[in-house]
């Protein structure tokens, strides 16, 4: 190549200085090492948050000459980032950096380690989006959403000229303010879940003839002559039936304020879809008709329902027909699963324990189902392709020709099974614990953990190889699963990288340290950490870029610049990187560093729910890696009996109140 210049971002840590010479080295993660030669027209500053408030403590004067700004920005063993001019004339390469990005003002001390990092990041968030749906208000009802709430909206929060209301979009919202009332205590937040809440109940819900059965309306669409109800799906892949994952998601947002909130119409609406899952989606043979070629009882969830015949083999496409997928199987798990078991195990304190001991036992046999199928099907038979099959006929046999996936891999999903897959492994160890468990179910749950750590091991490293930018950071998007290009990875359409996938990596990372304490694990989680927090921030307008480019520059495609839409930019993955992130750095990484392991998370059990207890643990973790520090119920400071039980008493006048739980994690010996 001769005389060729490229814009190149890189990320790696600082090797050597020289600013005698005004220049310093970057080893990235692929061992490559870069010469950086700074000039006076190149700039140094320090990584900032969503807020956009400096977090410069180097103080640099812009008037210094290079070598003086080299000597106060840029030590050896820094993580670095830099931008700049890569040019290439045949032997002869060099790199000027044109922007230098540090990742704390104090050597590995990292900005997004830091107590408040995900925090800030959670509130501005949230903040835009009430403040771009509702303006300035602070109180919430059913009509603000009824009259107000749009799936889309440009990316500076204004309506578009599509005014529709998506029933799993709008439930994923419900999930970011239930997060953000979790981990801040906002009363804003709080008020807003329960009224998108009320809202996604009160106009998307189908309720059976015999109250048995609940599903979710894809839409609503406002008309001149009133809403249009849109029962069957408008996505292109799904059109005309209804999809299990777009049900699935309509239970994120449930569940997640059923956390705050214990109401006990919420969760009687997540039983009802559960029992819709199981019998209208799930390969098993029917009683009532033992020879249906359907379902064959070959296991698993099917994808599609046709709306009209409740059926997985007459969809209006037939690229749906009695197919299964991994948003049918593996989603289950991180949508609503992980947060309804938090909430039923322990079993709580309640007159209506039947009912919740069931529902505990459907949940805890769908956690089993989902991860024994991964860990069955999923794996390719071919041990050289490092990535999940992720579509299947209703036999499991792969199906590499559907739509736009055929034989391709979602890099993002291979991470969401591997950071999932760690969850069930911690909540193993928690039945595990139980003194009520027997030897053979302990034996059961024991031999899960080590099938499902041992894949999401490999997955994790292997995706660290096949799926992670090691030169700038991220994780990409699609890639082919056997490439045809001679190289090691051939994407599909280009090394973009999308939002969404962003979390994935960051939090299977995270866990993984957390179980593995492999320190392969945290590094890459702060590089996957930096490349997010520099480059998906969309700092003017509060907001989550969709897809950036393999530097890190916002794709301006129009597609990609909203906040909503079907995809659900800003709206959920963001909410759950920035509330899991932060609970994973308090329980996994600050003990390893010495920083401050304490977190508070808050709750708010409803009047009716007649519960006398509450299950506050924040996540799938393993025993004795958290503690209750603290209790307060509206300030006033609660007795506790034993800190390293999850399940916090209620007394009658503590229904309608505020409760602050403060854990603190182990440091290791």
């Amino acid at each position: 190549m001769r005389q060729v210049s490229q814009s190149l971002m890189i990320l790696g840590t600082v090797d050597t200085v020289d600013p005698d010479n005004s220049r310093f080295s970057v080893r990235c993660r692929n061992g490559d090492l870069f010469d950086v030669f700074v000039g006076p027209m190149t700039t140094f500053d320090v990584m900032r948050n969503l807020d956009d408030i400096s977090t410069d403590r180097v103080l640099g004067d812009a008037c210094e000459n290079a070598s003086e700004r080299i000597r106060k920005y840029v030590a050896t063993g820094w993580l670095i980032a830099v931008t700049g001019v890569l040019q290439t004339n045949g032997d002869e390469r060099r790199f000027d950096g044109r922007i230098v990005w540090l990742l704390a003002s104090v050597k590995d001390q990292f900005l997004f380690e830091e107590t408040h990092w995900w925090l800030t990041q959670t509130e501005r968030l949230a903040d835009q989006w009430l403040d771009s749906l509702f303006g300035d208000r602070r109180s919430y009802e059913l009509d603000d959403f009824v009259r107000l709430y749009r799936t889309n909206l440009n990316i500076v929060g204004l309506p578009v000229d599509d005014d529709i209301q998506e029933c799993a979009v709008l439930s994923r919202l419900i999930y970011g303010f239930s997060a953000a009332f979790l981990v801040t205590g906002q009363l804003r937040y709080r008020l807003a879940a329960a009224a998108g809440t009320a809202f996604l109940r009160d106009s998307f819900r189908t309720v059976s003839h015999d109250g048995t059965y609940c599903f979710w309306a894809y839409g609503r669409r406002k008309t001149k002559e009133g809403a249009q109800l849109l029962v069957a799906s408008e996505g292109d892949d799904d059109k005309g039936s209804i999809p299990l994952y777009e049900q699935i998601y309509a239970l994120a947002g449930l569940t997640h304020y059923y956390r705050i909130s214990l109401d006990p119409n919420v969760l009687e609406d997540i039983a009802r879809t559960m029992r819709t899952f199981n019998d209208f989606f799930l390969d098993q043979v029917h009683p009532g008709a033992p020879d249906d070629p359907a379902f064959t009882g070959a296991d698993g969830w099917f994808s599609h329902i046709d709306y009209v015949t409740m059926r997985p083999d007459r969809n209006q496409l037939e690229q749906n027909n009695v197919k299964k997928n991994w948003n049918s199987i593996g989603d289950h798990i991180p949508a609503y699963l992980v947060n309804l078991i938090l909430m039923l195990d322990p079993l709580p304190q309640s007159d209506n324990n039947t009912m919740l001991r069931d529902l505990l036992n459907t949940a805890r046999d769908m956690l089993r189902r989902s991860t024994e199928l991964i860990l069955d099907h999923f794996t390719d038979e071919d041990a050289n392709i490092p990535y999940v099959n992720e579509r299947f006929f209703a036999d499991w046999r792969p199906d590499h020709e559907y739509s736009w996936q055929q034989n391709r891999a979602v890099i993002g999903h291979n991470f969401k099974i591997a950071w999932n897959l760690t969850r069930v492994a911690n909540y193993c160890d928690m039945i595990r614990s139980q003194p009520a468990t027997g030897a053979d179910e302990k034996k059961k749950w024991e031999d899960l953990c080590k099938r499902s750590l041992a894949m999401a091991d490999r997955l994790a490293r292997d995706m660290t190889t096949f799926g992670i930018d090691l030169v700038r950071g991220g994780c990409y998007d699609t890639v082919e699963r056997k490439p045809t290009n001679g190289q090691q990875i051939e994407f599909s359409w280009s090394n973009t990288k999308d939002f969404w996938q962003q979390e994935q990596a960051i939090l299977a990372y995270l866990i993984l340290y957390g179980r593995r304490g492999n320190e392969l694990f945290l590094d890459m989680a702060r590089h996957t950490q930096a490349f997010w927090n520099l480059s998906f921030l969309d700092r003017p307008h509060k907001g989550i870029f969709f897809r950036v480019t393999d530097n890190g520059v916002p794709v301006t495609d129009p597609a990609y610049l909203i906040r909503g839409g079907h995809s659900d930019a800003s709206g959920y993955h963001c909410f759950e990187l920035a509330y899991l992130a932060h609970i994973y750095t308090r329980t996994y990484v600050a003990p390893q560093t010495g920083t401050d392991a304490s977190m508070c998370l808050y709750f708010h059990p409803d009047e009716t729910s007649g519960m006398r207890s509450i299950n506050v643990a924040p996540d799938f973790v393993q025993p004795g890696q958290l503690t209750i520090k603290s209790v307060r119920v509206d300030g006033d400071p609660r007795q506790i009996a034993d800190p390293y039980s999850f399940q916090v008493p209620l007394a009658d006048e503590d229904l309608g109140r505020t409760v602050a739980v403060e854990f603190a994690a182990t440091r290791p010996e």
